[in-house]
């Protein structure tokens, strides 16, 4: 009976092929447009010198943790907490 209230079997099976081949497509035009405005991203980044920023920021980083790493496990502990809730709400 199931077959005939939805056309049979192979009519549900080339509608799912056809959902999943959709959703192919749809996922690799999100993934183009996400690599696009990543590109994007990174040239600004560039074009600005964060990438220098970036290299102290690092350098800053690693000294800290030679010197006082539960400091900077704490303070990166509480970095994150904030950014959890920023992102929650």
């Amino acid at each position: 009976m199931a077959q005939s209230q939805y056309g049979g079997r192979s009519d549900l099976a080339d509608k799912a092929s056809e959902m999943k081949d959709k959703a192919t497509d749809q996922l690799k035009n999100v993934a183009e447009r996400a690599e696009g405005l990543a590109n994007d991203a990174i040239e600004h980044l560039r074009e600005t010198g964060a990438g220098e920023v970036a290299g102290n920021l690092k350098g800053a980083v690693d000294k800290s943790v030679r010197e006082q790493p539960m400091a900077t496990l704490a303070l990166a502990a509480a970095v994150g907490f904030v950014l959890g809730a920023l992102w929650k709400s």
